[in-house]
């Protein structure tokens, strides 16, 4: 094989179709669009969910729950078995976990320490919440939790 006669695979290209260009490239003419009509024209077509001037379907189902976006609190979150990898006596802070990657995006209301999994190690760890189960197992492993405001 050389570089020279590389070639892409057979039926793995395939010619752009050139839409208006004469009868005999079969899309001529109306360039496949038909006569006349709203999706013959320049800029036309209707928007997705468009059913002909009827109300659409998402308008008829019926609004259900509520939705507290604009006033909801979004914490970091961290279970105390993803903090065993950090050595013993560590202070343990949102910033150390985010540049360790152990959380993927620091959120504006700070951290919260969760209960899944296992800790064997005394680590301090500065947050703004911690689950009970969480502050048990800091504890009994020897560590403490501090909450930050």
């Amino acid at each position: 094989m050389k570089l020279e006669n590389l070639k892409p695979a057979q039926g793995s290209t395939t010619k752009k179709v050139r839409v208006g260009r004469g009868i005999g490239s079969g899309i001529g003419k109306t360039s496949g669009k038909g006569h006349k009509g709203q999706n013959a024209r320049s800029g036309g077509g209707v928007k997705a969910g468009f059913e002909g001037g009827n109300i659409p379907m998402i308008r008829k189902i019926p609004i259900r729950g509520f939705n507290n976006f604009n006033y909801r609190k979004v914490y970091s979150t961290v279970n105390v078995g993803d903090l065993e990898i950090f050595e013993p006596n560590t202070e343990i802070t949102e910033e150390l976990l985010y540049e360790t990657r152990v959380i993927g995006k620091r959120q504006p209301y700070g951290l919260k320490v969760l209960g899944n999994g296992n800790l064997t190690k005394p680590l301090t760890i500065h947050g703004a919440k911690a689950t009970k189960s969480a502050i048990e197992k800091i504890e009994k492993a020897g560590g403490k939790f501090i909450p930050e405001e």
